[in-house]
């Protein structure tokens, strides 16, 4: 058996916080070294706040904003200001917050003129990728930096949900999704090939309620979303959870370390 994800489990969030600044810093310094910027990608849900904590320091430079190309793993077909947009929500919890005088990172939004058009709105966002990470026909799948990833009650990640034929896309970078089981029901988002070519996936989990879909998805699999990124990228990816998420879960944890 190859080697497999790793489990990080903390006692709370501020420690989880403080690790999460560790690992993503790591990540953007290789990025940075690699191709001259970090390119990462996030997801929403309660994502943008975890990050926020971890990324906040006052008067801290460590974290080189303007070096960052910021993407969205998935995104809903709404307003760029509407409740429901994961831009709206980055934006409130951690972009606006950026200490005074720091030069921002670049962020790619999708496009809100094609809102009426799913499919549209995926295929230009795909070409977003395209431009920042060379031309389709020289690289096969773009590689993130780092992909900043929740999990939702039922699996799912990204807006890859079980069971639905998205996830045996192998073409679409960005693909549409019009009947999405939770709402908005019109989303698009990156597709399994793209988030398990990564050369970084950190997930972020936390609270008791999680505990039933972690010893689902570390325990038997069953195909979940969630389970098949920690079964494409092994050792690649990495859990942030407090201990809460994981009680009673059988996989081994591992102290964290870079």
């Amino acid at each position: 058996m190859g080697k497999q994800a790793n489990l990080y489990a903390f006692p709370g969030v501020d420690s989880l916080a403080v690790a999460l600044r560790a690992y993503v810093l790591a990540c953007q310094e290789a990025g940075i070294a690699r191709h001259g910027v970090f390119k990462v990608g996030v997801s929403g849900g309660s994502l943008p706040k975890t990050l926020a904590a971890a990324l906040l320091a006052d008067g801290d430079d460590t974290v080189k904003w303007d070096r960052w190309e910021v993407f969205f793993a998935d995104e809903r077909a709404v307003p760029l200001d509407h409740a429901d947009s994961n831009y709206a929500l980055l934006k409130a919890e951690l972009l606006d917050k950026l200490p005074a005088g720091t030069a921002p990172p670049l962020v790619h939004t999708i496009s809100p003129e094609y809102l009426d058009d799913t499919q549209e709105l995926a295929d230009q966002y795909e070409q977003t990728l395209v431009r920042s990470f060379a031309s389709r026909d020289s690289v096969k799948l773009p590689i993130f930096d780092l992909l900043l990833l929740g999990c939702g009650p039922d699996g799912h990640t990204c807006s890859l949900f079980p069971g639905h034929e998205l996830l045996r896309e192998t073409s679409a970078w960005v693909a549409p999704i019009e009947d999405s089981p939770k709402p908005p029901p019109r989303r698009i988002t990156l597709t399994l090939p793209v988030v398990r070519h990564s050369v970084r996936v950190a997930f972020v989990a936390t609270g008791a309620g999680k505990q039933g879909i972690m010893k689902e998805i570390f325990e038997e699999g069953n195909g979940l979303p969630c389970a098949l990124v920690n079964e494409g990228t092994g050792d690649r990816c990495s859990w942030f959870v407090d201990n809460a998420a994981v009680e009673g879960v059988s996989y081994p944890k591992r102290p964290f370390s870079l």
